[in-house]
């Protein structure tokens, strides 16, 4: 139950249309307002809210942008908690008030209701309701709601996805992997800096790196049609002193850390090589190389390549590493995407995610970045808002909302992937879609492309892409071959 932590970030910061399975599917229809009633059996996970990591939330009915709940909850828990109801409101109305927030943009009132008991009832309104505690520990609550939800913006009126049940699970094999990637050390502004190569759009390139480093460099041709803006730079040279580069000369030097907010995975491939009786010394920055190319000492070749090169440790920072190296269906998507980092043997071991691909055909993925910050915090992954861009140059992914449960990032089955390896199409960026099922009776395993195209035709789930406060929920994640 964890992930729904992960869900309930999508939904809180951008209301996501498709909502918490926390509801079943006795709705009714009136005009804009939809019938709510359920008895769901929830567990808290770390409050998503600034200022409140050191608490425990367990969301019961999400904010959903311009909707407004109202009816009565009935509620019994494991440990004293209080009851939370949120009122959104623009930041310009916040004059005092207790107020929540998990990015710091969309802004809600808070009132609390402290019973300091394990049970209640009690009638609310609000744009959201949540059981709250504030202590650090985990509870469980049984909660059952009777009420109504009131749609003020017609246009985001969507249907509420109904629960799954323990008796919907569909467990595959090894959902989750080791995949250990051999990193490179690199140099940015004077400092090292180590990444991976994942993808490259030129397949000599893929080739060579491939060879090279004894692991998999993946063939993107989609990366060659990346917006410029973004990404930076990557210097790789092809003479000089003798050293650790891709080459087998000094490191390559970079352009940014994630760090600095110009920063992204995607770096063009700028070749340096020295001229005869000009040097060679390290250049370690890309200042020191522009100037030794203004003074003659070197030559710059800047190639069509575009590689993946996400950075693992850089100048201050770094990718957070699980502390518990135990993989599950139901953690493998929080605390991190880091098993372990080891620099003597050059290593990055990262989580691998079992889905399909769009034939049906199993597939592992890693995720390295994303974007917006919630989803992104809740991964403990870098926010990289440069991605943002890039969601005309990403493949389609789609994960399950509700449905069988199982070791997808919101604990149902595993997501699909509109692209595979060796598809002209085959991006390591990728597009995030929800899939909720209208029905629980119509639930199925779907597997591939053209099942999620029949069930839509047929009107059994709502596709939407995951958007927060107008943004594509963007992720670097490249698929492997582990």
């Amino acid at each position: 139950m964890n992930r729904l932590l992960l869900l309930a970030i999508i939904v809180i910061v951008g209301g996501l249309a498709a909502s918490l399975s926390l509801f079943n599917d006795q709705l009714a229809n009136a005009g804009s307002t939809k019938k709510i009633q359920f008895t769901q059996t929830i567990t808290s996970s770390q409050d998503p809210g600034i200022g409140h990591s050191n608490e425990q939330m367990a969301i019961v009915l999400p904010p959903n942008s311009g909707s407004i709940y109202h009816g009565s909850i009935t509620y019994s828990s494991s440990q004293p908690v209080q009851v939370v109801i949120l009122h959104q409101i623009d930041k310009g109305d916040a004059k005092g008030q207790p107020t929540w927030t998990v990015d710091g943009s969309t802004l809600y009132a808070q009132t609390t209701i402290d019973p300091n008991s394990t049970g209640g009832s009690l009638d609310f309104t609000g744009s959201a309701i949540g059981l709250h505690s504030i202590n650090s520990s985990q509870f469980t609550a049984t909660v059952s709601v009777d009420g109504w939800i009131r749609v003020t913006t017609p246009e985001i009126t969507q249907p509420i996805a109904a629960p799954s049940t323990e008796n919907y699970t569909i467990k595959l094999e090894k959902s989750t992997i080791p995949v250990p990637i051999p990193m490179h050390a690199g140099i940015v502004n004077g400092k090292a800096v180590y990444y991976i190569i994942t993808d490259s759009s030129n397949n000599l390139v893929a080739n060579t790196i491939s060879s090279n480093q004894n692991w998999k460099v993946q063939l993107s041709p989609v990366l060659a049609h990346v917006p410029v803006t973004s990404y930076g730079n990557i210097f790789m040279f092809t003479n000089g002193i003798a050293g650790n580069g891709t080459h087998g000369y000094q490191g390559d030097v970079l352009s940014f850390t994630p760090s600095d907010k110009q920063y992204s995975p995607l770096n063009k491939v700028i070749e340096v090589s020295w001229d005869v009786g000009r040097g060679p010394f390290i250049l370690n920055s890309t200042k020191a190389i522009l100037d030794a190319n203004m003074t003659g000492k070197i030559k710059l070749t800047v190639t069509d390549t575009i590689l993946n090169t996400p950075e693992v440790i850089w100048d201050g920072g770094a990718l957070n590493v699980r502390t518990s190296k135990i993989l599950s269906d139901k953690t493998s998507y929080l605390d991190g995407q880091l098993l372990d980092v080891n620099v003597d043997n050059m290593t990055a071991t990262f989580v691998g995610h079992r889905g399909w691909g769009p034939d049906g055909k199993t597939i592992y993925y890693i995720i390295t970045a994303g974007t917006p910050e919630g989803p992104a915090q809740t991964m403990k992954i870098q926010n990289v808002p440069l991605l943002s861009i890039l969601g005309s140059s990403a493949r389609d992914v789609y994960q399950f909302a509700n449905g069988l449960q199982g070791a997808g990032p919101f604990g149902y089955q595993e997501g699909i992937s509109a692209a595979q390896l060796g598809d002209s199409t085959y991006s390591p960026i990728c597009k995030i879609s929800i899939i909720t099922w209208n029905d629980p009776q119509n639930v199925k395993v779907l597997e591939n492309k053209n099942d999620i195209e029949s069930e839509k035709s047929a009107g059994n789930i709502t596709v939407q892409e995951a958007t927060t406060l107008g943004k594509n929920y963007i992720l670097d994640c490249p698929i492997v071959n582990p």
